[in-house]
Order: C-alpha cells, then sequence, then structure tokens
C-alpha cells in the first residue's frame, strides 16, 4: 500500500508519495511521486484544468524542476514527477543507483504513478501528458508505445533515442554489449568525464542549493555499468526499428552539439551530452504527429539553460500544449491497469 502524502524536501507546494514495488536482489524498491497542484485562481478559466502532466527524469537525476511545475500549474494542470526506483528519493542504501537491465520494469513505477494520480481503474475525465528528459524521455516513449491511447500529448525534452555513436557504431557495439551484460551486468564501468555538464549548469546557475541531495545527482554521474547500458541499447534499437506512441509528440532540442572533453564556455549554449541531429533523426520514428523544436543556445536540459533559451523552451511548450490539448480529441484516453507490487 502507498504512505500517505507528505512534504516534499522542495518545500510547498510541493508534496511526495512513497510508492511501494516490492523487493528484489537489493532489498527494498520503491518510486517516488511528487505533485504539485494549481490553486484555485490558476484553475479558473485555465486552458489545460482538465489535464494531468506526469514528468520522468533523466539519467543520474531526480525532479527539481520547481518553474516546470509552476509552468503547468499556471496552465490549470496538476503536475506530477516520478523518481524512479534506485534513484532520488527511491534510492535506498545498498542500492546500484540507477539500476535496471530493462527499461520496461519501468512500467511498474509508471503503473503505481498512474494509480496514485487516479488514472488507473475505471476510464477518467481528466487528460494525461507524458513529459520525460533524456533517458526519461526515451522510458517515457518506449511505455507509450506499448500503452497506446493512455497519453493525450507526449512531450519530450532531449529525450535519449538514439547512441551518441550514431545507429552504425551502436549495431556494432550492441551484440558485444549483450554479451558482456550476459556475463557481468554489473561488472566495473568503464570512467566516463560528465562533469563539464554539470559545470555549464553551474555557470548558468540553473542548480537549486541541495545540501544532503549530492548522492542524488553527483557532478560525475552514476557509473554506466553494462546490464543498464545494454537495457537501453535494446531500447535504440526499438526506436530505429519505428514505434508509435499513439499521440502528438513535441520534441524539444538544443540547436547543437558540443564534445565535453574540455571545457569551452560554448558548453553553456549546447547539448554536450547527446547529438541533437541523431536525435532530430530518430524523433521521425515515434509516431505520425512529431513536433521536432530546436532551441538556440539551449543545453541538454532545455528547461535548465540561460534565461532566454529557457523562456523559448516554455514558449514553445506552452503553446503546442494549449494547441494540441485545445482541440479535438484525437481520441479517449483510456485507462491502464495498475500492475504494481
Amino acid at each position: 500500500m502507498a504512505e500517505p502524502w507528505i512534504p516534499d524536501v522542495l518545500g510547498a507546494p510541493f508534496e511526495q508519495r512513497t510508492l511501494p514495488l516490492g523487493d528484489d536482489a537489493e532489498g527494498e524498491v520503491v518510486a517516488t511521486l511528487v505533485r504539485s497542484l494549481p490553486s484555485l485562481g490558476q484553475r479558473m478559466l485555465a486552458p489545460l484544468a482538465d489535464v494531468d502532466v506526469l514528468y520522468v527524469h533523466g539519467w543520474s537525476d531526480y525532479f527539481f524542476q520547481a518553474g516546470l511545475a509552476r509552468a503547468w500549474n499556471d496552465l490549470g494542470a496538476r503536475f506530477y514527477a516520478l523518481d524512479l526506483r534506485k534513484y532520488g528519493r527511491s534510492l535506498r542504501d545498498g542500492q546500484t543507483p540507477g539500476y535496471v537491465d530493462s527499461l520496461d520494469a519501468y512500467d511498474d513505477d509508471i503503473a503505481a504513478a498512474l494509480e496514485a494520480m487516479g488514472h488507473a481503474g475505471a476510464e477518467r475525465s481528466r487528460r494525461l501528458v507524458l513529459l520525460g528528459h533524456s533517458t526519461g524521455g526515451l522510458t517515457l516513449t518506449l511505455w507509450a508505445a506499448r500503452h497506446p491511447g493512455v497519453a493525450a500529448a507526449l512531450i519530450l525534452n532531449s529525450p535519449w533515442l538514439e547512441l551518441q555513436t550514431g545507429a552504425v557504431a551502436r549495431q556494432a557495439i550492441a551484440p558485444l554489449l549483450r554479451a558482456h551484460a550476459r556475463v557481468a551486468p554489473l561488472s566495473a564501468p568503464p570512467a566516463i568525464e560528465l562533469s563539464t555538464y554539470a559545470r555549464a549548469q553551474r555557470e548558468i546557475g540553473s542548480l537549486p542549493a541541495a545540501e544532503g541531495r549530492e548522492r542524488w545527482r553527483p557532478s560525475e554521474a552514476f557509473a554506466i555499468h553494462p546490464g543498464w547500458l545494454n537495457a537501453v541499447l535494446a531500447g535504440h534499437q526499438q526506436i530505429g526499428a519505428g514505434v508509435d506512441v499513439g499521440c502528438p509528440a513535441l520534441v524539444l532540442l538544443s540547436a547543437r552539439s558540443m564534445p565535453p572533453f574540455r571545457w569551452v564556455d560554448g558548453l553553456t549554449r549546447s547539448d554536450s551530452v547527446l547529438t541533437v541531429d541523431d536525435i532530430a533523426r530518430a524523433a521521425t520514428r515515434i509516431g505520425s504527429l512529431v513536433t521536432i523544436a530546436r532551441i538556440e543556445d539551449a543545453i541538454h536540459d532545455v528547461f535548465l539553460s540561460w534565461p532566454q533559451p529557457r523562456a523559448d523552451a516554455h514558449r514553445v511548450m506552452r503553446a503546442w500544449s494549449t494547441a494540441t490539448l485545445r482541440g479535438p480529441r484525437l481520441a479517449r484516453p483510456r485507462a491502464v491497469a495498475a500492475t504494481a507490487s
């Protein structure tokens, strides 16, 4: 049984609720749902007062983007964010941070979140918008394709839809990685330098004070194990073959990428994590109605960019969402059965 709503670490109006998911080899597994509900004033005459948003974070991350929640509340929508198992608020002592060996494992996390939001069981009158960043964008894209008709819209913030080395290299690497993952899924990972992205966020000033939360979002990022990377590449393979998310999709990307191997100021105005041109191409394979928006001077998380590109990203998201969700419904949203342990 899920625990009650309690105050969240972000402070009012945010609340959190722990969602039990059973046990695995490392012990108790939980997800954590965070919510911010619109005020009565925000709901009155709001264009999206019948909308619930579910946000899923990226790799080595957790939800802390209060401004993103406020933007949706200002439109009248109820905002929810999910810290997946072994991330952020859901990370327990003795667990391998962020580790799963299949992205399908998150079906239980998402089902538990939707049940807590009131989207399980009988058909609901409220519409669901899925919003995912980076690996969370990949996870939600695959989930939506497996659950067509549940979401009214999908919004992806720099989704990790393709390996940084491109499809050809991915196809060459995948068999070797698959074999390694079968034999030693948690073996010692290679050292990967990602601290320049954290520095870019610090230079911009987009990170909140997070005393005591360094373990949730380390500057060097979580260790990347073969079993987890194999799960991600399996997701990339599905995207490469083509999927259908069953709803309109908006993909927000930086205008350009830049290698992260040495510090230059341009890293504060580009995506230093993904190859955005490859992501834009991959995005054309996720459905029949996909809008791709390239945000000038944005970083990997477009909503953590400098004020101007951040405002541009919010403006595009707001205009697209109100136009898409105010119009005729393409299909009646249906409920998804709760499958969480």
